[in-house]
């Protein structure tokens, strides 16, 4: 076995591509470091989120540290910015997406449990107080990343790739 050349990794994920059509999209309700929201973005694209709803306080994929962790990644996402939760939560009703939350709340299910819908807008909280109470009222379903060790909970970019990888891995 060895290390996959550049030829090697397109025609690898040329595959998986034709495996499934993800009909997946992502809100940001006030994630705030640039970091974080970088890493969320180059996630996206790896997982080819249709559309990203940057509500609140989140950093927009403009900001230089926010470009610079996403590696130009931006360049194959599409975002909204919303001053306000409710106008994202608008706009992904009426784009026909299914919204579930992925945070630690009291009746939460755990994510490998949850049944996503067809399409479905992933939802993902500020770095300490997690999902606004108006996103998360919104939700038609919470899920939660069990977790085995003695840490309470998980930075949101690492939450945000194990969302989308249970939601893709269900899809091949």
């Amino acid at each position: 076995m060895k290390n996959l050349d550049g030829t090697g990794l397109k025609r690898l994920h040329r595959e998986w591509r034709r495996r499934s059509e993800p009909d997946v999209a992502l809100l940001l309700d006030s994630v705030q470091t640039p970091y974080n929201v970088g890493a969320i973005l180059r996630t996206a694209a790896a997982y080819r989120v249709s559309h990203l709803w940057l509500a609140g306080a989140t950093s927009p994929p403009t900001h230089a540290k926010v470009a610079k962790t996403a590696l130009g990644t931006g360049r194959y996402l599409t975002w909204t910015i919303c001053e306000e939760a409710d106008e994202a939560l608008a706009a992904i009703a009426s784009a026909g997406y299914g919204l579930v939350g992925v945070e630690l709340a009291d009746g939460a299910l755990p994510i490998h449990d949850v049944a996503f819908p067809d399409r479905t807008c992933l939802a993902l909280g500020h770095e300490d107080r997690g999902l606004s109470s108006t996103v998360l009222d919104a939700c038609d379903t919470v899920a939660f990343i069990p977790q085995l060790g003695k840490v309470g909970s998980l930075n949101v970019s690492t939450a945000a790739g194990i969302a989308l990888y249970e939601l893709n891995r269900r899809r091949w």
